[in-house]
């Protein structure tokens, strides 16, 4: 069985060159701008799910099916026949091994937030039931804290935030996941001060202390002397890959914020963390340059990118990407810590006519404040407190 779960674990890896892959929309029935009670109504049958239980009509069914009937309708036990026994959930920066973990956090959050709605607002996806499929799901929630939570007493406010979730799934159970919630805007809006608990969470986390080292090595956007690559199109023509891996070199690897406008259109809406919506871009400039301010070295990695084409010129693309480096500029995250962060994150991109039009981009802000306020000499001890 070892062997097996190896190669479930590193087949996103092998699927193809990249990083970059394609799912065929005219397989599933996509989620558009269907409300819920319209989309599981539709049971049209275009996609082979061999291995999969037989009620899911496309593997977009499978992800929207089986996040209705855990969240809304309460049935916990659904993860027990969709999640794999040696489960791995990526939450953050922290890591959740095994079935059992899923089911107590969801039970936690389903006590803190009892009456959660999530709305699915996108499923961009790619692969096939042999090899098996990757998801990443765009999850708006409302929900009123009536419960206490790892944030601290119940407060009885209401809150609204986005989720991304990735998940690698193969024969009808999730092999791999990751999950990348907005919290910093969560307990913004419970009004709590987000530094505070952040500190308490840092707190946490020193508190189970090892002798172990956990960091190895600096994460820069150089390497030793030389300049981030250049990354050089594959195509002559547009194609969404080289199109997303470009944007995201020149921008993001190479802090090139003046091929913004080169990349969006003039009126290109941005839906950054804590609800904040960017419109054109300068203030999309404005925001990277903010956010890149506090981390001006990091090295900033792409990991995937799946690509849904909806019709001609026009893409539906999500990005899973990580920063990484040291807190020693002043910026969104405010006076520098010199404290190694690591920032996970997951990008959902609207692609016409050559130019994104709309993007959401989604990492834990206060994730990222834990590890500003670890003291410096504590902030190689690991954490397994989930969040």
């Amino acid at each position: 069985m070892e062997s097996t779960e190896n190669e479930f674990m590193n087949h996103d890896r092998n699927l193809s060159h990249d990083r970059v892959y394609y799912g065929d929309t005219s397989e599933v029935n996509s989620v558009g701008y269907a409300d819920y009670n319209e989309y599981s109504q539709n049971k049209e049958k275009k996609q082979s799910m061999k291995g999969f239980d037989e009620k899911y009509s496309d593997f977009v069914d499978y992800i929207m099916n089986i996040t209705h009937n855990i969240w809304e309708e309460k049935g916990i036990g659904v993860i027990y026949d969709t999640y794999h026994n040696n489960v791995v959930m990526h939450t953050g920066t922290i890591n959740i091994h095994g079935i059992n973990e899923v089911v107590s956090g969801t039970l936690q959050t389903l006590h803190a937030f009892p009456d959660r709605r999530l709305l699915g607002e996108n499923v961009v996806w790619s692969g096939n039931d042999q090899e098996g499929f990757y998801s990443s799901h765009r999850i708006a929630s409302k929900a009123t804290n009536l419960g206490d939570s790892s944030f601290g007493p119940s407060t009885g406010k209401k809150a609204f935030f986005r989720t991304i979730v990735d998940c690698f799934v193969h024969s009808n159970r999730i092999i791999e996941e990751w999950l990348i919630r907005d919290n910093l805007y969560i307990v913004q809006q419970l009004d709590l001060d987000p530094v505070e608990v952040a500190k308490q969470l840092a707190k946490k986390t020193k508190n189970k202390k090892v002798s172990l080292q956990t960091r190895f090595g600096a994460n820069e956007t150089m390497e030793g002397q030389y300049m981030p690559t250049a990354y050089i199109p594959k195509y002559d023509e547009f194609e969404i890959g080289d199109f997303i891996l470009e944007l995201y070199n020149h921008i993001w690897e190479r802090r090139l914020f003046n091929k913004v406008k080169d990349f969006y259109m003039d009126h290109s809406t941005v839906h950054y963390i804590c609800d904040k919506d960017l419109i054109g871009t300068q203030q999309i400039q404005g925001m990277l340059v903010s956010l890149f301010a506090s981390f001006p070295n990091a090295k900033f990695i792409v990991e995937r990118v799946t690509c849904n084409e909806l019709s001609d010129e026009k893409w539906d693309v999500a990005v899973r990407w990580r920063m990484m480096g040291l807190h020693e500029g002043i910026g969104y995250f405010g006076e520098p810590s010199g404290n190694h962060v690591e920032i996970p994150g997951i990008s959902h991109l609207k692609v016409y006519n050559q130019k994104v039009v709309e993007e959401w981009i989604t990492f834990d802000g206060l994730d990222v404040l834990r590890q500003v306020h670890m003291d410096s000499e504590d902030d190689h001890f690991h954490s397994e407190e989930s969040e």
